[in-house]
């Protein structure tokens, strides 16, 4: 099968895909023409912020902070002129379909992977567009052997049935055939930008969801609501890294009030949109049926 000429290309990045109770992962996408400008910009960006790469996990001050704030904006902005997406899928350990003995979390990974590329590559971009997919080099998923199975297989795609299952070597052919994803390029996030924006936010994303109720309780004293929510008292020993990490949510969550981007946070006690139309899309995965179940080691 020839290459097609790629057009589109996504950055994807994985946030607590083995611990804790919410885990997800984000991509953000844009055309193949707009990429070296967004680049650009958002090297220049966290420059000017004195952060040679920024890593949620690393958020534990003002410099990392401020950083995050300028990154949230030029994505709230450049999603609004429909320059790019940010789409984050998120899902519950503690659901139906998550809360089975011996669950295989690489699995079931890659499951989401599939349909995050489902509703995102397929759904909200042309129905035309080829992709070139950038994961983290330090994925979960071993892109590399799907890759090396693709050039193997690649010409024969045409003839073969693909089976059900999701499971290496026949995941990297569907990813092909039905997304028109041409290339899987894991590369560092030192390099590219928007991949660093990809893991910031899928940080953001578990964050929320993670941490809500203690959110709240110092967003209430923000605004000098304490004495009318007793347990806020608990706010003395909040950690100045989590108190950043609050202040980098509730900004992000006050940029898309202002944009009008249809993200709701206090509502689903999380990052959360209804629409998943919009250019900035929190998706918290649902169980589709009663037999739909995270995949389990044999």
């Amino acid at each position: 099968m020839s290459p097609r000429s790629v057009t589109h290309v996504g950055f994807s990045d994985e946030s607590n895909w083995n611990k804790g109770r919410f885990r997800s992962l984000g991509l953000v996408s844009c055309a193949l023409s707009d990429l070296p400008e967004l680049n650009a910009e958002l090297n220049k960006l966290l420059e000017e912020s004195g952060v040679s790469e920024f890593k949620w996990k690393e958020l534990d001050g003002a410099k990392e902070r401020f950083a995050a704030e300028k990154m949230c904006e030029f994505a709230v902005r450049h999603a609004s002129a429909g320059r790019l997406r940010v789409d984050v899928l998120i899902w519950d350990t503690h659901d139906s379909r998550h809360n089975v003995p011996g669950r295989d979390d690489i699995a079931n990974l890659q499951r989401m992977y599939y349909h995050l590329f489902k509703n995102v590559l397929r759904t909200r971009w042309p129905d035309n567009a080829v992709w070139r997919l950038h994961p983290d080099e330090h994925t979960a998923l071993d892109w590399e052997s799907i890759e090396d199975y693709l050039d193997k297989a690649g010409d024969i795609l045409s003839l073969q049935v693909l089976p059900p299952d999701l499971t290496q070597p026949y995941f990297r052919i569907r990813l092909r055939r039905e997304f028109r994803l041409e290339e899987i390029q894991p590369v560092s996030s030192t390099d590219y930008p928007l991949l660093q924006l990809a893991d910031l936010f899928a940080g953001l994303a578990v964050f929320s969801r993670d941490k809500f109720d203690e959110y709240q309780k110092w967003l209430n004293n923000v605004h000098g609501l304490s004495s009318l929510f007793p347990d806020s008292a608990s706010l003395v020993s909040t950690s100045k890294r989590m108190k950043e990490r609050f202040k980098a949510l509730k900004g992000f969550n006050d940029l898309c009030k202002e944009y009008k981007m249809g993200v709701s946070l206090k509502k689903y006690r999380g990052l959360q949109t209804p629409n998943p139309k919009n250019p900035l899309n929190f998706w918290m995965y649902t169980p589709q049926h009663p037999n739909d179940k995270a995949p389990r080691r044999f």
